[in-house]
């Protein structure tokens, strides 16, 4: 038969947001890729060291095991295939089971996330972002030099989301920029129980919801709502999650309070949102990826 991705959590990932290759990137980002190729190559047998998602990726990886083949990761790198080779032999040293990717050379590779069906896309490359959220992929541009992730929770995925314009729609959101706080909490108290339309990432949830549902004894997963949203309006929120038969285990209604600290308690492998201000709050205590998407982003 042939290979099939089909029933599994599917995560494309730049070789930048996986490994800190900060150093080789300047090298890149002169445009001689060559030479950024010929550093790569004389670094073959050097691992490069742990990226800002590696402790997301090591840890959904762990959902395998011998009975089910239940989440695959896939690179999809701007990196040449000489210097793939680094990748490849970077996850072989620490025990990362990834081996598919694809290597575009300075191209886009964001269009080969349709025939994978990914569930979730991380790079650091903001137009790559912007172009996979637009085909309807759950996309996030990581902050390379976030903190990395706790090793408190070795058995534990922790990802935090962010509410508006992330797992939901920016609906709440555009009256709130327009119209300013009180007439966003009258407007999610009038509507408290009509759910909110999906935003972004409601399918990674809905993903992750399935794949803890299936379960392992070697890994679970934790998710918190960290919002800046606070009462009144946080009962349409939770309303939304119990409409799409989703659970989150955290919740955090913050009212407007920097994100950043509770966070450092919460200790996720990963932090969600589409504010660039939450993000590099975040970024100063956990690793964090900004979803560049809603009425906070419009283009200019």
């Amino acid at each position: 038969m042939p290979a099939t991705l089909e029933g599994q959590l599917v995560v494309a990932i730049s070789s930048r947001a996986l490994f800190d290759f900060e150093e080789e990137n300047r090298v890149f980002e002169q445009g001689d890729d060559r030479a950024y190729m010929q550093l790569q190559l004389g670094r073959l047998e050097e691992p490069a060291k742990p990226g800002v998602a590696f402790s997301l990726v090591r840890k959904l990886l762990a959902f395998n095991d011998t009975d089910a083949q239940r989440v695959e990761v896939v690179i999809l790198s701007r990196n040449d295939p000489v210097s793939g080779m680094r990748v490849f032999r970077s996850a072989q040293h620490y025990g990362l089971p990834i081996q598919r990717g694809s290597f575009t050379r300075g191209q886009s590779p964001w269009r080969y996330l349709k025939p994978l069906n990914a569930n979730l896309f991380l790079s650091a490359h903001l137009p790559d972002v912007r172009a996979a959220l637009d085909a309807g992929v759950p996309a996030a541009q990581v902050y390379p030099h976030s903190a990395r992730a706790s090793e408190e929770h070795p058995h534990e995925v922790r990802i935090a989301f962010d509410g508006d314009a992330v797992l939901f729609s920016d609906e709440a959101e555009r009256v709130f920029q327009a119209q300013g706080l009180s007439a966003f909490q009258q407007h999610e108290r009038d509507k408290a129980a009509t759910p909110l339309s999906a935003g972004p990432f409601k399918p990674l949830l809905a993903a992750l919801h399935r794949l803890q549902q299936e379960g392992t004894p070697n890994m679970r997963i934790r998710t918190a709502l960290v919002t800046a949203r606070s009462a009144p309006a946080h009962e349409r929120a939770i309303r939304t999650l119990m409409d799409w038969n989703i659970e989150v285990d955290e919740a955090m209604f913050l009212g407007g309070l920097p994100k950043g600290e509770f966070l450092r308690e919460f200790e996720p492998d990963f932090f969600f949102d589409d504010q660039t201000g939450h993000i590099e709050s975040a970024a100063q205590h956990v690793p964090a990826g900004h979803v560049a998407a809603g009425v906070a982003n419009l283009k200019a």
